[in-house]
């Protein structure tokens, strides 16, 4: 099952259920307004819902109308929490040789997570609106979850059963503000504004086998600037699974239905597969040469993130944004 939200009805928007191809979508008011209200009472309301899906892929739906991407908002415009891992060590090695600093050994058993912005999630195609080019402005390809509630202390063992959808995020960071930041010894601020989630997110059944309860096993393509950046395989080099990411987000508290779980930059230890982001090419190139040819994003600059099935359709939509100076 397919489902999005419409950039009208309020600040979380109007809950559409769409179509298996992203054409046909439909509201669904007498089962629930907002996507967050069918997650508070997600068992009540799958089962109507699904009855939609299947109806409006077999034509048979009253109400259905063409799907416009432009005039979806995020799936949750805003969520009760965001918090991002960081599952992939190929990833974690790159950007922590950026900063002149090695891989903790406890790092391969103890994930690295933040919380950050949930409030104010842009749509899959709204510009990223920044003010300076100086802060180093850099895209960030993931998978990500939402999940029902869950409660303080589950075991990875228990937490797959949480996981309700799954979209992509491009995690936004400001490399050249996040030194700074961190070496306060507080986390980051300034240097995370808000990410952009896919235009739909979908019911884990969608991905057939790409989905074996933990991982995505399908490539990420980026490209930037219309030019191939990377397709690194999202199932493959990613060290902590969905479950133990949301375990250890539960560790010390309850997660309220509607959160999201970020899996990180989708990285791949293979260089033939490229990136998900600017800055493990830069890391590779002062390897390779001494010095970054990339630079970070522009003005105009433009990011597309999508995911293909195996027969060629995209499962989540893609995220394409371009880079905006605010005034």
């Amino acid at each position: 099952m397919k489902l999005a939200t419409l950039r009208r009805g309020g600040r979380d928007g109007t809950l559409v259920v769409v179509d298996r191809g992203l054409r046909r979508a439909v509201t669904v008011p007498t089962i629930a307004h907002t996507l967050q209200a069918a997650l508070d009472n997600w068992e009540a309301r799958i089962t109507p819902l699904k009855a939609v899906y299947d109806q409006l892929n077999a034509g048979e739906v009253s109400g259905a109308f063409d799907l416009d991407q432009t005039a979806l908002a995020a799936p949750l415009p805003r969520a009760y929490q965001w918090l991002d891992g960081s599952a992939y060590l190929s990833h974690v090695e790159r950007v922590r040789k950026a900063r002149g600093a090695a891989l903790l050994p406890e790092l391969r058993s103890d994930p690295l997570m933040y919380q950050g912005l949930s409030d104010g999630f842009l749509g899959a195609r709204e510009p990223i609106v920044l003010a300076d080019e100086d802060w180093g402005i850099d895209f960030e390809g993931e998978v990500a979850v939402v999940t029902d509630d869950v409660p303080m202390g589950i075991t990875a063992a228990d937490a797959s059963t949480c996981i309700r959808l799954l979209m992509l995020v491009n995690d936004v960071s400001l490399r050249n503000l996040i030194p700074a930041e961190l070496a306060k010894g507080f986390g980051f601020v300034h240097s995370k504004p808000a990410s952009a989630c896919s235009p739909v997110a979908v019911t884990p059944d969608e991905l057939a086998t790409a989905w074996d309860g933990a991982r995505v096993h399908l490539p990420l393509r980026v490209r930037f600037n219309g030019e191939r950046f990377g397709d690194p395989d999202a199932g493959k080099d990613m060290a902590f699974g969905f479950p133990e990411l949301i375990a250890h987000a539960a560790k010390t508290r309850r997660l309220a239905a509607g959160t999201l779980i970020g899996s990180g930059t989708v990285s791949n230890n293979d260089r033939a597969r490229g990136y998900s982001c600017i800055v493990e090419r830069r890391v590779v190139e002062i390897v390779d040469g001494g010095k970054p040819l990339t630079p970070f994003m522009h003005f105009g600059d433009r990011v597309r993130i999508e995911m293909l099935a195996a027969d060629g359709t995209s499962v989540f939509g893609a995220i394409e944004q371009e880079i905006v100076q605010y005034h």
